[in-house]
């Protein structure tokens, strides 16, 4: 059995790359991928210690199933975004985007 530590290790090492590329990247797309990553890494947080704490009960799991859901939706909704302001501006750099502010 691989012991707790090995699966927080890996949890906060994907969830450590995913704010760095939030905060280093300007293209919108790959900010989105960096979000996708961090509730990935929240993921198997919640299944981790589900399996650790009560095996039987499958709560850990239900929770993540249903943060895949809203990561599903807000992708959808961040990539819905993008591309209107791909259509408007003809880029996707977050830094020059002042759209959604009016």
């Amino acid at each position: 059995m691989v012991p707790l530590s090995w699966y927080l290790i890996l949890a906060a090492l994907l969830f450590c790359i995913g704010v760095y590329g939030v905060l280093a990247r300007r293209n919108a797309i790959a900010i989105l991928m960096s979000i996708e990553l961090m509730l990935n890494a929240v993921n198997i947080n919640l299944v981790a210690f589900a399996r650790y704490t009560t095996p039987v009960m499958l709560t850990g799991q239900v929770f993540a199933i249903f943060v895949m859901m809203i990561a599903a939706a807000e992708a959808a909704v961040g990539l819905a975004l993008v591309l209107s302001v791909y259509r408007n501006m003809r880029h996707i750099r977050v830094d020059d985007v002042r759209l959604l502010k009016w």
